[in-house]
């Protein structure tokens, strides 16, 4: 079904709302990357300068920041053995499909992640601040679908409360700010999301196991 134009604003938000749909609809021939690749560099985006009024309409940069912190009632050096093996993050990382060690020191991972509309992001990351019981950093290689940096880290709490984690991330997904509108069209928060994942490391490292609400009303 084609979309109408004629009969509606044309505002920067109503833009990318258009613009969102018509990159669904090519989804069901096309991968993301090759989708948003498209969007963003035809000339018609480019001269009308689309993404960016789009962008700032709905509060978007074309890099995502987040930054978390969760208190944990556990020792930094449990925390940290266990976010060390980035191959355990699934377990707590609900938008994370799998990593993988690509070499014996685990420096080296490759990323598998899921992404809106049930599609797949994937990239390689390195290790390149590692302190024992404190900090982890990364930044992804060459030849991401998305390219990311972060770190978290490991401090103690005030009044003997246990570890104060935090982590901050920046990436930018392929397509920029168009990638963002489509994100918030559909409901995604990456602040909400690294939180609520976070709350569940929280849940892990504190009883050994997730609590789950699915199948139940929301407010139980």
């Amino acid at each position: 079904m084609e979309i109408d134009r004629t009969n509606i604003d044309h505002s920067p938000t109503s833009e990318a709302i258009i613009n969102s749909s018509l990159v669904i609809k090519n989804l069901q021939q096309h991968s993301l990357k090759e989708v948003l690749a498209d969007y963003s560099n035809r000339s018609q985006l480019a001269q009308t300068n689309l993404v960016e009024r789009a962008s700032e309409a709905i509060g978007l940069t074309p890099n995502i920041q987040v930054e978390k912190t969760v208190t944990i009632a556990r020792p930094e050096s449990e925390l940290y053995s266990y976010w060390r093996d980035f191959t355990k993050l699934p377990n707590f990382m609900g938008h994370l499909k799998s990593v993988t060690n690509k070499n014996e020191a685990g420096t080296v991972s490759h990323w598998v992640a899921n992404a809106p509309l049930d599609l797949k992001v994937e990239w390689d990351a390195e290790i390149i601040k590692d302190e024992p019981d404190h900090l982890i950093a990364w930044n992804s290689l060459d030849n991401a679908d998305i390219s990311n940096c972060g770190f978290v880290r490991f401090q103690p709490a005030t009044g003997n409360r246990g570890t104060q984690v935090k982590v901050v991330l920046e990436y930018q997904p392929p397509g920029g700010a168009l990638t963002h509108a489509i994100a918030k069209l559909f409901g995604e928060s990456p602040q909400e999301q690294i939180g609520d994942e976070l709350n569940r490391f929280k849940q892990l490292m504190e009883t050994g196991e997730i609590a789950t609400t699915k199948g139940q009303p929301k407010g139980s």
